[in-house]
Formats: C-alpha cells, sequence, structure tokens
C-alpha cells in the first residue's frame, strides 16, 4: 500500500487537525508504492518512455536503428534527508526488466536505476544511458549493453555504481553469475541501502529468489549526491540500435527507520501494472459528468415552458428582431478577426504550424524576457554569427541562467534556415550536439536559445587563445565530433547531412567537450536514398569536390569536411590559407590538404603537426590522426570511411585504411580540375559562406554571393 495516500472523511475540527499532523509525520517518514498499487497518475515519463502492454518501455520500439532516450520516474518527490536527523532514508527496491534487441547485430545502451532531483530533463541518447547531460546530480545502478571505451566500461554486459559520472565507481562482470542482459529474458534486481551504514548493495538473478551474496556492495557517501528530495525512477537510452528496455515489475519502500523498511518483493500473481481500481484514493481525478435525471429534465422542461422574459410576452416580432440584430453583429465581429487574423498572423501560420506539430521544444519563450536578457540585443552582447543569424550571450532575468540567442536575419531565406533548424535539431539528443533549449516567434523575430558554451569555438581555441589548446583536448574535440556525425548519419530514425562542418560549428563546454552546433544548412533525409541536387552551400576549404560540381550533399561529403577539421586541428593552419609559408608566390592559396599530403609523400607527415604544440604530443596518436584526417578527405567519396569507422579507429578499435603516400586524382575532367583550382584562388573570406549554383550542363561560381 502507498503511505502517500489517504481518504479524509468529515471529523470535527480538533481530530481533524491531529489527523493531519500523523498525516504529514507519515508521509515525511515513510514512502511505499509497487505497480500493483500506483496509477497513471503516479508515473512521470519523459522522452521515449511510454506505456506498452502493462510494461514501462524507456525506448522504442522500433524495427530500424535509433538513438534516443526516456526516463520513467515515480511522480512525486521522496525526502531522503530531514532536519534533526543525521542518517539518510534507508530503502530497498525490487524490479524485473528485460532488454530485447529485434536487431542483436546493432550496437546496444542500457538501463539504469536512478536517483535524482530532478524530474525535468532527461540526458543524452546513446551511451549515457540518458543519464549524462540532464540537469542535478545523480545516483544510478546501471546494466549497460554497450561497452563504451570513453566511460572506461569493462564489457557490453555490466553491473555497476555510477555517482554523478557515466565512469563506475564500482562496476562488475554479469556473465561471471550466467546473466546476459541481451539475451531477452527476464532479469531481477534488488538494491537495499542502509542509511545508518550508509551501506549501497546489488543482487541481480534471473530467479525471484534473492541470491544469499550481493553481486555489489558500496560505501555512499550520500551527502554530495542526496538532497533532501529526490525522485526514484529509472533511465534508458539508445545508440544506434533497436534495443527495447522495459521495466516488467517495480516495488519500494523508504524509511528513515531502516527496521520499517519493508522488504522488497516480487510481483504476486496475477498483479498487472496500473490496476485501475488500485490506490484509487491517492489522486482524485473529477468525477464523470452523470447523466439527468428524470427529475432534472422535468425541471429544465418547466423552466423551457414558462416564460419570464418581458421581450417573450410582446411577441414573437419582438424576439426574432432582436435575435437578427445579434446575429448581424456577430457576423460583423466575426468578419473583422477573420480580416485582422488573414492581415497580421497569416505570414507566421507556417511556423506556429511548425511549432505546434512538429517542434518538441522544452520551453517556447517570450520576447520579452528574451529581450530582456540580451539588454535589447545589444551589439556588446554578440558573441558570434552563424548561418543566417546573429548569435547573442543572454542572462535570463528570472535565474540567472546564461544562454546564446541565436536571432534569425529578416530575409526570407533565413527565415527558412530557422525554420529547417528547429524542424532537425528539435528532434535531436546527443552529448555532442549543442542542446537546444527553446524557442520564441513574436513580432516577426525568431529567435533560438541554447546553452552558452564556456569555452567559445572550436576556431577561437585554436587561433585566438593566447595559449595553445592542450593535445589531450584536441583528441578529445575530434573523437566528439566524429561521435556526433555518427549519430547523424547511421543512428538517427532519419538521416541528417550537416553540410556545414567547420571549427567555428563545434562550440566546446567547460570541459572542453566538443558540441556540434548550427544546424541551419542541415537536410534530412531517409537512410540509403540518394540525394538530390541543390544549391551547394558551406565554406570553402571543407567542401568536397563532388559537392561543388554536383550539389549533392551525402554523408561522405561531411566526412570530407570532418577530414578538414582533423588536419586542421592537428596542424594549427586553417584549410584554406593565404600567404601561407611554401606557397611560393605572393598571393596564392595554400591547401591544406594538399600540402599534409605532400609531406606523406615525403615521409614527414608529422611536420605537419602544430608547432605550437612544441612536441608535446604523443607522435603515434599525431599519426593516426593525421592519417585519419588525409583518409577522410579522400578525393574518391566511395573511399571515405564512414563517421562510425572514425570513431572506431579514434580509440583505437579498427586500423586506419592505407592512405597513399601520393593524392589520387579526383577523377573529374580537366575542366572540372580547373573549375576548383578557381574556386579555391577567387576566395577572400575565408570563413564566407558561398553559394554555388550547378545545373546539369554547367557549373558557374558567384564569387561575389556571400550569404
Amino acid at each position: 500500500m502507498s503511505k502517500l495516500s489517504l481518504t479524509i472523511v468529515p471529523f470535527p475540527l480538533f481530530f481533524f487537525f491531529f489527523f493531519f499532523i500523523h498525516v504529514t509525520i507519515t508521509v515525511t517518514a515513510t514512502t511505499e508504492f509497487d505497480f500493483g498499487t500506483l496509477t497513471l497518475s503516479s508515473l512521470k515519463l519523459l522522452g521515449d518512455a511510454h506505456l506498452n502492454n502493462s510494461t514501462v518501455s524507456l525506448t522504442r520500439d522500433l524495427a530500424v536503428p535509433n538513438s534516443g532516450a526516456g526516463r520513467a520516474l515515480y511522480s512525486r518527490p521522496i525526502r531522503f534527508r530531514q532536519p534533526g536527523t543525521t542518517s539518510p532514508a534507508s530503502f530497498k527496491t525490487f524490479f524485473s526488466f528485460s532488454v530485447i534487441n529485434l536487431n542483436p547485430s546493432s550496437i546496444g545502451g542500457g538501463l539504469a536505476f536512478l536517483l535524482s532531483p530532478d524530474d525535468d530533463s532527461i540526458g543524452d541518447a546513446g551511451g549515457s544511458l540518458g543519464l549524462s547531460g540532464a540537469a542535478g546530480t545523480f545516483v544510478a545502478v546501471e546494466f549497460d549493453t554497450l561497452m563504451d571505451v570513453e566511460y572506461k566500461d569493462i564489457n557490453g554486459n555490466h553491473v555497476g555504481v555510477n555517482l554523478n559520472t557515466m565512469v563506475s565507481t564500482q562496476v562488475c562482470d554479469l556473465g561471471e553469475i550466467g546473466i546476459d542482459l541481451k539475451s531477452g529474458d527476464m532479469v531481477n534486481a534488488w538494491i537495499e541501502f542502509d542509511g545508518s551504514a550508509k551501506g549501497l548493495s546489488v543482487w541481480v538473478s534471473y530467479s525471484n529468489l534473492k541470491p544469499k551474496e550481493p553481486i555489489l556492495t558500496l560505501n555512499l557517501d550520500v551527502d554530495r549526491f542526496f538532497n533532501d528530495f529526490m525522485y526514484v525512477g529509472f533511465s534508458g537510452s539508445t545508440q544506434g540500435s533497436t534495443e527495447v528496455h522495459s521495466v516488467q515489475w517495480w516495488s519500494f519502500s523508504s524509511s528513515f527507520d531502516s527496521a520499517a523498511v519493508s522488504a522488497a518483493a516480487p510481483p504476486p500473481p496475477a498483479v498487472t501494472l496500473m490496476n485501475p481500481t488500485a490506490n484509487s484514493n491517492s489522486i482524485k481525478s473529477p468525477p464523470p459528468s452523470l447523466a439527468p435525471s428524470a427529475s432534472s429534465n422535468a425541471q429544465q422542461k418547466e423552466s423551457k415552458s414558462s416564460c419570464h422574459n418581458g421581450l417573450c410576452k410582446q411577441g414573437m416580432g419582438a424576439v426574432a428582431g432582436v435575435v437578427t440584430a445579434s446575429a448581424f453583429v456577430l457576423v460583423l465581429f466575426a468578419g473583422a478577426l477573420f480580416w485582422v487574423y488573414t492581415k497580421k498572423f497569416k505570414h507566421v501560420k507556417k511556423l506556429d504550424t511548425l511549432g505546434s506539430e512538429i517542434i518538441k521544444m522544452p520551453k517556447q519563450f517570450s520576447y520579452k524576457e528574451l529581450k530582456a536578457a540580451t539588454k535589447c540585443f545589444n551589439g556588446n552582447r554578440i558573441i558570434g554569427h552563424g548561418a543566417f543569424g546573429t548569435v547573442y550571450k543572454g542572462i535570463m532575468p528570472e535565474n540567472g541562467d546564461i544562454v546564446a540567442v541565436k536571432r534569425c536575419s529578416h530575409s526570407g531565406q533565413g527565415k527558412n534556415e530557422f525554420l529547417s533548424e528547429l524542424s532537425i535539431i528539435g528532434t535531436l539528443r546527443h552529448r555532442n550536439l549543442v542542446r537546444l533549449q527553446g524557442w520564441c516567434h513574436e513580432k516577426g523575430e525568431i529567435l533560438l536559445v541554447y546553452d552558452l558554451m564556456p569555452n567559445g569555438s572550436l576556431d577561437k581555441a585554436l587561433f585566438e587563445a593566447r595559449t595553445p589548446l592542450p593535445w589531450a583536448h584536441r583528441r578529445k574535440i575530434l573523437l566528439g565530433v566524429a561521435s556526433a556525425l555518427a549519430y547523424l548519419h547511421q543512428e538517427c530514425e532519419n538521416q541528417v547531412i550537416h553540410r556545414d562542418i567547420k571549427t567555428s560549428n563545434i562550440m566546446l563546454d567547460e570541459g572542453f567537450n566538443a558540441k556540434l552546433g548550427d544546424f541551419g544548412l542541415a537536410r534530412q533525409t531517409e537512410h540509403d536514398k540518394s540525394p538530390d541536387a541543390t544549391v551547394a552551400a558551406g565554406t570553402m576549404g571543407y567542401l568536397a569536390p563532388e559537392y561543388l560540381l554536383t550539389g549533392k550533399a551525402t554523408e561522405k561529403t561531411d566526412v570530407f569536411s570532418y577530414g578538414a577539421v582533423v588536419l586542421e586541428v592537428a596542424s594549427g593552419r586553417r584549410p584554406i590559407e593565404k600567404d601561407a609559408a611554401g606557397a611560393g608566390k605572393v598571393g596564392a592559396c595554400s591547401n591544406l590538404v594538399e600540402w599534409v599530403w605532400s609531406l606523406h609523400r615525403e615521409g614527414r607527415l608529422l611536420t605537419a603537426a602544430d608547432q605550437r604544440l612544441e612536441g608535446q604530443f604523443d607522435e603515434e596518436e599525431m599519426r593516426r590522426l593525421l592519417l585519419v584526417g588525409l583518409s577522410c578527405s579522400h578525393p574518391d567519396p566511395l573511399a571515405r570511411p564512414t563517421m562510425r569507422s572514425v570513431v572506431q579507429m579514434l580509440i583505437g578499435e579498427a586500423e586506419v585504411p592505407i592512405v597513399p603516400r601520393t593524392k589520387p586524382s579526383t577523377g573529374f575532367s580537366t575542366s572540372h580540375s580547373h573549375l576548383l583550382l578557381s574556386l579555391q584562388d577567387s576566395v577572400s573570406d575565408l570563413d564566407g559562406i558561398i553559394t554555388i549554383c550547378t545545373s546539369s550542363s554547367e557549373n558557374s561560381f558567384n564569387g561575389g554571393d556571400i550569404v
């Protein structure tokens, strides 16, 4: 039974006051519930979490690989600390879960039992189990089906205790006790925490009988992780897989008296989740509308038959006149409203529809609060310029949160690009993508609100910082961008082609983790669908040669752009530089790919390393990184690796393909090659975004069109 619910019947005032005090003390002392007593309103489902055949599924049931995250939480906060006590609350929980994968060859994910003070946000998709990236601290017991080197996982079948980090404090191989998380069989888990001894224990078994010995034990310093009130529940995620994580049964009990904590038990026979009759008093829903009784019908008829109005006594003509006049006024009023609507709001109908039907944002901001946050879009608050918009630093007046506000340029093209950015990034979740907090569309303005990245862009960190970016940060950044692109290309339900991969669009958080942003040029398409030719757009030096000539953007054109970023980060040189060393003539452009490949041909590849590092790097890692950059920059798109392969190369799980000493020819005609060279030589603004118009019969470059 749930100690949080009660039915109050009429009492004398004194008894009611005493009873209220008693109930209050009970609520703060003990909490008990299970799937047999919970109601629909007792669970809070976030992200991909949903109910499915009397179970809670944390991830979506899809036949195609997908990356997503979801949480299922008990909707009421539970007190874990209270004044006057030195020990936190003790708790015991039991749950049964299963992991089913429709395509066992796809990459996994996992789920975790979670305690967190936050009940509104979910973490990142991928290998983070929906834990990292969310607000607030967390204590979690993870059941991980994905070996993630970044998180120092021991394998893809383990249980671990995570304390506000994805690197488990303590971990155990479930294979040692014969448990296979990906078998599809139901797995039972018991988790107990003794508030007095501050000890956490975990048992796992296929049987409903709890094993004698726990698989994990840990002393938990809860003062660092427990708030006064915490939410309990589950979190799960997938990383480009078809895994479905389901919780079939859950019971939970907590109390400040460890002896009063009931043993969490398996479900009794014939009990299903969300019993409609269970705990009916805990949440009082409005009573159903009652059918009118015979007496009420009679009263209605009597009231209709009697005449209490003077107009009624003056005859039907007076009544008809009043009705006609009223109808005429209503028609005029409706016509005026329709005219105002069509004149004033017609131009935003497209965005409103998009906002209500497609965009799933955490919040819709008002223009007033964003104007105040940016001090009326003061020029001193400008921190950058993205595709078709200006980015301002904003300080939210209500809570002091610092955000980045992107303001759309007022051109028609700019608004279209903002619509594209909204519709795409609003559905994406990955730890290496800039998180969109919300949006605003008022007073003819289109505004996007992002997390502000304290360390700015990778471009500024490389070329404007007083001290050189350390080698360890560079490697971590490139791995993060590769992971984000692998997600966009191969793990989303619809493939996303970014089309504008460059260092100025890679943001850095406080830990110098990469966050790919600016999706103004991005395009969504179905997997394995041939791309349509469009107007090519992007930044010179990052654009693949076949994209310049055909206007067809594919995942391999993004791979080429990533290769340019890799070489830029490793060498400390921009993809195209004016008057660069070795250019041979004043005013010539030095192409970074050509330069690095020439060093590779001469057997001096490490000469390309950024001199500002002063040799403070691992030579083997630098060589591997430069070869990955050249492999991604191969003139033949079919010879370029996939981004998933690039991730494996960077973490050492796969070898870098053999890169020929001499750069292969492009395979284009001589006239096409001359066109590409003239395009590079004609660029004066290296950071500008160019538009190249293509057709089936000719290729032309609008050298003066910077958009």
